[in-house]
């Protein structure tokens, strides 16, 4: 009866060892704060700067930001496809950038390479009080 629970064990360790990874890559991105300072000469705005990483084919769900927010996206490696409003879907290689105005919705924002990981820098122009710079859409 040990030596069963014991198989047991270790095929479930297994089966989460391979799982989990596979589940976190198809999850999609990463985003890490960077840097967030008040703008001392425009009171009540700040600016936030994430980095977005991308796993090969890698997508965000559709979303909408803060609505008080302009953002500059600089595609820092790799290749990211992006659609901004009813705009069209473009592809963005590193070294490119785009921009979305305050109420902008981000309906397609993914890494273009199914073999390659790709990297964002999205910086935010935002009403210091907004804390919450993504919103699914539903």
């Amino acid at each position: 009866m040990q030596l069963r629970s014991l198989f047991t064990a270790i095929l479930a360790a297994i089966t989460i060892n391979t799982v989990l990874p596979a589940a976190a890559h198809e999850a999609g991105e990463k985003a890490t704060p960077k840097f967030n300072q008040a703008i001392p000469n425009i009171p009540g705005k700040s600016l936030i700067a994430v980095e977005v990483n991308y796993a090969p084919g890698a997508a965000s769900p559709s979303h909408t930001h803060a609505k008080s927010a302009f953002i500059y996206a600089y595609v820092v490696s790799g290749a990211i496809e992006s659609q901004v409003n009813d705009g069209p879907k473009r592809i963005y290689h590193a070294g490119e950038s785009f921009h979305e105005t305050p109420g902008s919705t981000h309906a397609v924002s993914r890494n273009a390479s199914k073999t390659k990981p790709a990297k964002l820098l999205a910086v935010f122009v935002v009403d210091t009080d907004d804390k919450q710079l993504v919103t699914p859409v539903k």
